[in-house]
């Protein structure tokens, strides 16, 4: 087992990377898609989010949306030509800042031990927070793809963690190396 709160800076770690990728792009860049069939580097930051929701939702409690007008729109499952237009870039953020607190509380509860089966619960968590980095890196190197190769922007350097190393061109977070 791994310490959740490690973890939960990793998780940090992995989100205000993201933020270095697209805080300084203008809301067009945001929203633009390098194609029909292609995704804004907007909905990546959704689907991020939207993802970090689920997964504690279905896997450590029940809980509503924090947007639910968002699910449709950011569920990978629905085609890009289905998903509908993206929200502001406020809204975004208000939606990626919200659901990033309620990973932190509930998993908050899980390390401290209120929560019911704090042990098992403690061996989900380790679970689900490193697929919540990962997956947080995962949409990164599309979002830095698309900053770099068709915004023109530099990309920011990598986030300095031991935990942190590069498989098939993407960031990983292993802390068992």
């Amino acid at each position: 087992m791994h310490d959740i709160n490690a973890l939960l800076r990793e998780y940090d770690r992995a989100r205000a990377y993201t933020d270095e990728l697209w805080k300084d792009l203008t809301p067009d860049e945001v929203t633009w898609r390098p194609h029909e069939n292609s995704s804004a580097i907007g909905w990546h930051l959704g689907h991020q989010a939207h993802v970090a929701h689920f997964m504690i939702r279905n896997l450590t409690a029940a809980e509503p949306s924090p947007d639910p007008e968002l699910d449709a729109l950011m569920d990978s499952a629905n085609p890009e030509k289905f998903r509908g237009a993206l929200p502001t870039v406020e809204r975004l953020t208000t939606f990626r800042d919200t659901v990033a607190e309620r990973v932190h509380a509930r998993i908050g509860d899980i390390a401290t031990g209120r929560v019911g089966a704090p042990t098992q619960l403690t061996i989900v968590a380790n679970h689900l927070l490193l697929a919540l980095i990962n997956h947080e890196y995962q949409h990164d190197q599309w979002i830095g793809e698309v900053r770099a190769d068709n915004l023109g922007h530099v990309l920011p350097p990598d986030p300095a963690s031991g935990w942190l190393t590069r498989v098939d061109g993407y960031l990983v977070c292993n802390p068992c190396p």
